[in-house]
């Protein structure tokens, strides 16, 4: 399958980013910003998104959805990326609608992702517990008591947590604490008696929450997938995700790049645009380096999951890390080379450093994904 975009491709990355920078440009997210909002998106965006098909780009045509691949939705990350939109698509998009398109029953899949796909439904993933992105670390146990399950436990980071409709938290049937098998993930309403949902903005003035479970009693209904399955169907769609991050970091760097590489012809000093410097000439040929690394390593981990390719696992990590090492650096010079109006904050530049610290710990740094990517290959 070739990397390159098809016709269909390239009019949605189009059409996205004339939608993106007519209705939710970055002045949006400081405004979402400044008004405090307690929902972290602007909902009547999200569901003009959902008209479009973005919300459903990943769920079956039979249910509602337009099926239209990690590829299409990666160009839609990728353009969001650029104006730092602030909506579902991570949580809802890229990580709940596909556990419940690969794990859920014929009958959950019928409640919820109709709903996922037209705008009404939120539905987030509880899944790290601790403050680094650690998947096989989960200590949260569900209790089979009788037709039920108990839950106990507690999940910090969940995007979009405290406005979900649905949680899918996983959560230990079997084995202690760090043992690869033996996980199970569970569908939990979020006004389920004994869970509770802190809000917890963060830098990029996107909203995560910390989810306790105390005594969370669900049906065995609630049960994705097999009990102790969780991890057969976890880990690829954390890696679709990780892909999905990526390109919508990719985005991010580009629009960063771009921002910088104007402001340095437009800026003088001694009488000359300071991008006539030999200096700060090579500093954007670095970034601009990185930068098509990343358009690479992106575009292959993308074709690859629509293909249904064995070596998925090593391009989400390849992507993911190169994304995360890219968007430090371009943050990074875009701040330095805006001077001291890039630290000021009617300057919008600062606004990509501080979404780029948040998405390079979301499910996993460059760190986890070096090493992940050495032990996948052998090393």
């Amino acid at each position: 399958m070739s990397m390159l975009l098809n016709e269909e491709q390239t009019l949605l990355k189009s059409s996205a980013a004339e939608f993106f920078a007519a209705k939710s440009p970055v002045k949006a997210l400081r405004a979402l910003r400044d008004a405090g909002d307690s929902t972290g998106y602007d909902r009547a965006l999200w569901r003009e998104m959902a008209e479009m098909g973005w919300a459903g780009i990943l769920i079956p045509e039979a249910y509602g959805g337009v099926d239209f691949g990690y590829k299409g939705l990666g160009q839609v990350l990728e353009e969001a990326g650029r104006t730092l939109v602030a909506s579902p698509l991570e949580s809802t998009v890229l990580l709940a609608s596909p556990l419940i398109r690969a794990a859920g029953s014929e009958a959950q899949k019928r409640a919820l992702l109709p709903g996922i796909a037209s705008g009404e439904l939120v539905v987030a993933l509880a899944l790290d517990e601790h403050p680094r992105h650690a998947p096989g670390q989960i200590a949260a146990r569900a209790e089979p008591r009788g037709e039920t399950f108990v839950l106990n436990g507690r999940k910090c980071c969940v995007l979009d947590g405290h406005v979900a409709d649905h949680l899918i938290v996983v959560a230990r049937t079997d084995g202690a604490a760090g043992a690869p098998a033996g996980l199970s993930a569970f569908l939990v309403p979020r006004a389920a008696p004994g869970l509770s949902c802190v809000r917890t903005p963060m830098v990029d003035s996107r909203n995560a929450a910390n989810v306790a479970l105390n005594d969370v009693t669900v049906p065995a209904e609630a049960l994705l997938g097999p009990p102790g399955g969780a991890g057969e169907f976890l880990e690829p769609v954390l890696d679709g995700a990780r892909v999905g991050l990526a390109a919508q970091m990719l985005g991010s760097g580009l629009e960063a790049f771009e921002r910088t590489v104007k402001y340095l012809k437009l800026r003088t000093q001694f009488g000359v645009a300071i991008g006539s410097f030999q200096a700060l000439k090579h500093r954007a040929a670095l970034m601009y380096c990185e930068l098509e690394l990343t358009i690479s390593a992106v575009l292959e981990a993308l074709t690859a999951l629509d293909a249904g390719r064995s070596d998925v696992p090593e391009l989400a990590s390849l992507a993911k890390a190169q994304a995360c090492e890219m968007l430090e650096l371009v943050t990074n010079e875009a701040i330095q080379l805006h001077g001291g109006i890039g630290m000021t904050d009617a300057e919008e530049i600062g606004f990509f450093l501080k979404r780029a610290r948040v998405a390079q710990q979301l499910l996993g740094d460059a760190g986890f994904h070096r090493d992940r990517y050495a032990t996948l290959r052998g090393f």
